[in-house]
């Protein structure tokens, strides 16, 4: 029985999924004036959950100096997200900043400011091989703290610096900035910019890694294999993953569920740690936090709670055939099957594999949730195996969420997926701005919208919510701005005459809005074409003015 199932899932060959799940592959196009990598090792160690002694992590940065002095006086760091086995190189993190034909590095560099592109590689250090880019988070961390502090004292001038941390990247920067604050370790950055960052949990469908890890530990399959012990089993993955499979398996066994463990777990000794480390160290307090998403702003859902993923019937050869059904976890309080393999011989049965989930009371299962995407035809997209293709063309529901809009807000008083965010209503956020899409996105997608948050962020030229009035007595809603354009008011205050004008980039005035005694929050309808806009506010006591965004 074991030939026959080594035969079953000969097709599904993983190499391409560990790559294209938590962040994109980005094309290799050339860069301009460039300079050679060149190594730096942490000067603080870091010890893992399940290691014995600490180890000092290791990275590669190129520096790519603007394209005005070529001096070393601007830096941006522009971090590595999740890359188990180092496949994305430095050229193509650079080439991760492209949108719409331009590069958001070329355009900053134009304007002076120098681009440092931090990569996490494969290393062995104290006796111990590293594969960076799926190692501890916390010791990538304590690499990136090295550079911040090298580039401060190579600098010419004393500007401060800006991070961007994509995905992963993200709670690096967070954790590396907010730990040089609390040891006293001046980090001299004005600006951190969390790229669709898991702030409280990533996903990959309980029903795959079930799926990958039967692969593996039942049927043997070394690609499977390496998947599961380099991928899912990674610290940063185990880390990071707010349902993973390790917290389900029955007592004793690789592969079989334990019946009574199907609500969402983290990884035993590893998710629950890391986030409670997390929340303790909270955000750097003396940096401009800001977060760019990829979630949708009205809770748009990534199909449905329990969606069928596919359910199909695979012709093997030699008799061989597969009925294999994958869904999404079910609906909140509700329980369903997530994965199903049948495998038969001439139509008898030679093989069966199925686990549950089950989904909390106070929200349904996380797979179809609000949140930046990724897909699963993306993942085996690669293969050019007639199985695989067939499996690919059976898949209905391909997208799934991988960064729940509520994580990468870093939202804390909300436990339900689903909620449609309100920074400063009733949801809490440690960014002062956000660019939040409408519709979802694939993960860490850039758009010329959120290029242009990212680029007024970093040059200085727009508000944050809580720049518009050190009292809150204006409050955006939301930004980028739906339908309608809704200011919040302060219960607190009075309000007489409220004039609020729209501009275009270009100066003219679009819309005049005008509205006596206002309570709670003024709505202004709009059908703007998409880009950004200029809004002034004017009152008896206050004028302010702001950017904002139409998607």
């Amino acid at each position: 029985m074991r030939t026959y199932i080594s035969l079953l899932f000969a097709f599904v060959s993983m190499a391409a999924y560990s790559q294209l799940v938590f962040l994109p592959a980005s094309d290799n196009q050339p860069v301009t004036n460039r300079a050679a990598a060149t190594q730096i090792v942490a000067t603080i160690g870091y010890q893992g959950y399940e290691e014995i002694q600490e180890y000092f992590g290791e990275g590669e940065y190129e520096v790519f100096v603007d394209n005005i002095d070529g001096v070393l006086d601007n830096p941006i760091i522009v971090l590595d997200g999740f890359d188990p086995g180092d496949e994305r190189d430095i050229t193509g993190l650079y080439n991760s900043l492209s949108f719409g034909g331009q590069n958001m590095a070329d355009i900053l560099r134009d304007e002076g400011y120098d681009i440092v592109i931090l990569n996490a590689p494969q290393y062995s250090t104290g006796g111990k091989d590293i594969d960076g880019g799926a190692d501890y988070i916390q010791r990538n961390a304590m690499v990136l703290i090295a550079l911040i502090e090298l580039l401060n004292d190579q600098k010419v001038g004393d500007e401060e610096l800006v991070v961007l941390g994509p995905s992963m990247g993200g709670l690096i920067a967070r954790y590396a900035l907010a730990y040089m604050e609390q040891n006293s370790l001046d980090p001299e950055t004005r600006l951190f910019i969390s790229f669709d960052s898991p702030h409280r949990g990533a996903n990959i469908p309980i029903s795959f890694q079930y799926l990958v890890n039967y692969l593996a530990q039942q049927v043997g399959d070394p690609d499977a294999l390496a998947i599961v012990e380099n991928v899912l089993n990674s610290p940063a993955a185990k880390e990071m993953l707010y349902d993973h499979l390790l917290a389900h398996l029955d007592a004793g066994s690789t592969y079989e569920q334990d019946p009574t463990k199907l609500l969402p777990a983290g990884a035993p000794g590893f998710r629950d740690e890391f986030q409670a480390e997390l929340n303790a160290l909270g955000f750097p307090a003396n940096v401009r936090n800001v977060a760019m998403v990829n979630g949708s702003a009205l809770g748009t859902t990534t199909g449905n709670p329990g969606d069928q993923i596919v359910d199909t019937t695979l012709d093997l050869g030699s008799g061989l055939t597969a009925d294999i059904a994958l869904h999404f976890t079910p609906e909140a309080g509700a329980s369903n099957n997530v994965t199903s393999v049948d495998s038969f011989l001439f139509g008898i049965p030679v093989g069966t594999f199925d686990t549950l989930a089950e989904a909390f009371s106070f929200t349904d299962g996380v797979d179809s949730a609000p949140g930046g995407t990724t897909s699963l035809s993306e993942s085996l997209g690669n293969s050019t195996n007639p199985a695989i293709l067939a499996f690919i063309d059976a898949i209905e529901q391909d997208e799934y969420c991988f960064i729940p809009l509520i994580s990468s807000l870093a939202i804390e008083n909300e436990d339900n997926w689903y909620a449609v965010p309100d920074i400063g209503g009733t949801h809490s956020s440690a960014f002062v701005n956000t660019y939040i899409p409408e519709e979802n996105e694939p993960h860490v997608f850039v758009s010329a919208a959120s290029a242009q948050f990212a680029l007024d962020e970093i040059r200085g030229d727009v508000l944050a919510i809580s720049d518009l009035d050190r009292d809150n007595r204006y409050i955006l809603a939301s930004n980028p701005v739906g339908h309608q354009i809704d200011v919040r008011l302060d219960p607190g205050q009075t309000y007489e005459m409220v004039n609020i004008e729209i501009f275009s980039v270009t100066g003219r005035k679009i819309i005049s809005h005008e509205v006596q005694n206002p309570v709670q929050t003024i709505t202004i309808p709009q059908q703007l074409s998409t880009g950004m806009y200029i809004m002034n506010i004017r009152d008896t006591l206050t004028s302010l003015s702001l950017k904002f965004f139409v998607n």
